[in-house]
């Protein structure tokens, strides 16, 4: 593996978890929500990673594989006067936990620095590599 392949890793996982930080920003959004655009309740969206073996030139890093919909049953709430309630006067909200949500934002987000970490210090010894020669 050549000091150039960091570059290619630490950058596809910066791509990725930015994917990441988007996927929570949205699911954050519509943690309130009652119904989407199609009338049905907003479900919580995650990311799947796949990671990207080294092949014969030496690139390696991760990428989204898929993004996925929680199945778990949104909260109901009773609330019979509310125009999106149903017959029996629930109304559905969205399955998104802000909990949850708030702590996947705060590993993407570390994630995300420690993967410009990476790039720069590499950069940083590649100019001091360059400096030796001199």
């Amino acid at each position: 593996m050549s000091m150039f392949s960091i570059f290619g890793v630490s950058g596809s996982a910066v791509s990725a978890q930015s994917q990441r930080l988007n996927v929570v920003a949205s699911n954050l959004a519509n943690a309130d929500a009652v119904a989407g655009p199609d009338g049905q309740t907003y479900k919580a969206r995650h990311i799947v990673f796949q990671t990207v073996p080294m092949d014969g030139a030496g690139n390696a890093g991760v990428k989204v594989q898929n993004i996925t919909e929680s199945q778990t049953p949104g909260r109901r709430e009773f609330n019979p006067s509310h125009p999106s309630a149903d017959g029996e006067g629930y109304v559905t909200h969205s399955n998104v936990n802000p909990v949850e949500e708030m702590v996947n934002m705060i590993s993407a987000s570390r994630s995300y620095q420690n993967n410009v970490e990476v790039m720069n210090t590499a950069k940083s010894l590649l100019l001091k590599t360059l400096q030796m020669g001199q």
